[in-house]
């Protein structure tokens, strides 16, 4: 009897064009499209507007983007109200609850097992007490502003706008600070899910569905505004150049 041999698995050969792809890396969704969106365009707005706070070549520019970032304020307390779950604005309240809390335990903490929870739950309270005081700010500052635009005060109420402006701009420089230094000392980038909405790790989605739509459309209702804005601005300033033509044809008549 002959006896078969059989090809190893080593030696066997795949079909060809059929080659063995690497897994992908698991990931969850932990923030909605929705969510980021607004919190992009709410980033893009008061970044313009303060850029676009001194001179009165930029006014209509720094007025829209305020009008804007007042409009994304109203969005997201109604996404936090009505919205999916994580983006709640009673996660961030429940978050806050503690911080009193942590700072009385902060006394107790006097070993390395009771210290790294500790800094870690004060890690969180920072992020949290940092956003919420950026959407704390966003309504005095736009109120002022508006106040301005529609003088209603004197120079005392472009102080107190210009004052909620530097406060607003450092909260988001303290936010951009912990984002950094979180990132160094976790070795991950903790601003990548407010882009892409995902964090590297197995386990379930937090964000349960994305939402793409509704940010689609909150994309669209900001582009038409600021659109709007445009169309608009140049037939207010040819009106108001049409007015001093007239005035002074009036004065030259009556000469």
């Amino acid at each position: 009897m002959t006896a078969h041999t059989f090809p190893s698995s080593e030696s066997a050969t795949a079909p060809s064009g059929l080659q063995a792809q690497a897994p992908r890396p698991a990931s969850r969704r932990v923030t909605d499209a929705t969510t980021r969106m607004l919190h992009w365009l709410m980033a893009l707005s008061f970044t313009g507007a303060y850029l676009t706070a001194d001179g009165e070549h930029w006014r209509m520019v720094h007025v829209t983007l305020g009008y804007t970032l007042a409009g994304l304020l109203v969005c997201r307390v109604l996404w936090g109200l009505f919205g999916p779950r994580q983006a709640r604005l009673s996660v961030l309240w429940r978050k806050l609850k503690g911080l009193p809390d942590w700072l009385k335990s902060l006394p107790d903490v006097n070993s390395q097992a009771t210290l790294q929870p500790a800094w870690r739950q004060g890690q969180n309270l920072m992020m949290a007490l940092a956003v919420a005081l950026i959407l704390v700010v966003i309504l005095p500052l736009t109120l002022s502003g508006y106040a301005v635009w529609d003088e209603w005060g004197g120079e005392w109420l472009e102080d107190v706008h210009e004052f909620f402006g530097n406060a607003m701009l450092a909260v988001v420089l303290v936010h951009i600070g912990l984002i950094a230094l979180l990132s160094l000392l976790r070795r991950k980038n903790q601003a990548l899910p407010m882009l892409t909405g995902r964090a590297a790790g197995p386990g379930p989605d937090l964000a349960k569905r994305n939402h793409g739509i509704l940010a689609a459309a909150v994309l669209a209702c900001v582009i038409g505004f600021w659109g709007w804005q445009w169309t608009e601005a140049p037939q207010d300033h040819a009106v108001s150049q049409g007015t001093v033509r007239i005035d002074n044809h009036s004065n030259d008549d009556s000469d």
